[in-house]
């Protein structure tokens, strides 16, 4: 392989640090809030910005990771297979830890049951983003499409749950992490339109500072390459923390968000 296939670009590690600190931060305060700690309003205002930063920046990386890897696999294998099934067992591995994620707040947070969050979206897009891996800028066109539709989409309600995934809501649903299709899916296609403009070849084609060794980039870089690790036990060690050390007198198991 040659070497500079090897080679990781430090800046979208970093940023995708940056967002899962983000989401961190964010889930913080949203648990607080939940649990009876603070008074916050989590759905305005600067924690809003935090939770939405973190969530924008984490799914249009997505977009772009994906080219970054499609391009490595095509150089390895000369283009002389199909990398579909790559994509399929990646994406099915994400979504399984999104219905892990399902069944887990299904019984210890029943009115918000999870199900369609972030890692639904995440396992989908990667299969669904494959036929858009080759281009430069049909992906950004059709994202910005489902952009605009999920502009209507935000408000479409409908007696029953079967299209939940997509982003039509039934009447008095509810859920403490939702993220369909439609918008999101819009922006993984504009995070693969920006990867193979900007990274084409597997080679950046702009120029920036080398801050690879910095100690605060190579932290944030850090968590970014372990961020379903990350994502997977935060709420967990949250909830976890604020019960063992005092903060409410809440059991876990009784938790209703």
């Amino acid at each position: 392989m040659d070497h500079t296939l090897e080679k990781r670009f430090w800046e979208i590690d970093f940023f995708r640090g940056v967002a899962i600190v983000l989401m961190v931060v964010y889930h913080l305060f949203y648990d607080m809030r939940s649990l009876g700690i603070l008074g916050l309003d989590v759905n305005s205002g600067v924690l809003l910005i935090i939770g939405r930063s973190a969530s924008m920046t984490f799914i249009f990386l997505v977009g772009l990771s994906l080219t970054l890897s499609y391009s490595r696999a095509r150089y390895c294998t000369n283009g002389s297979r199909s990398l579909f099934p790559k994509y399929v067992r990646r994406g099915a591995a994400i979504f399984s830890w999104g219905i892990v994620i399902t069944l887990v707040t299904g019984i210890l947070l029943p009115r918000g049951t999870i199900f369609f969050g972030i890692l639904h979206l995440i396992g989908v897009s990667i299969i669904l983003a494959y036929p858009f891996l080759k281009f430069q800028l049909k992906p950004m066109f059709v994202g910005l499409a489902i952009l605009f539709i999920g502009s209507f989409a935000e408000g479409a309600y409908v007696d029953f749950p079967w299209l939940l995934w997509l982003g039509i809501r039934p009447y008095g649903f509810y859920s403490i992490d939702y993220v369909p299709l439609i918008p999101w899916f819009g922006l993984v296609l504009l995070g693969v339109s920006a990867g193979n403009i900007l990274y084409r070849g597997y080679w950046r084609q702009f120029r920036i500072p080398d801050l690879e060794n910095d100690p605060l980039v190579k932290l944030f870089g850090l968590m970014g390459r372990k961020s379903l690790f990350i994502y997977l036990v935060h709420q967990p060690l949250i909830i976890a923390f604020l019960i063992i050390g005092g903060f409410t007198n809440i059991d876990l198991m009784s938790l209703g968000f």
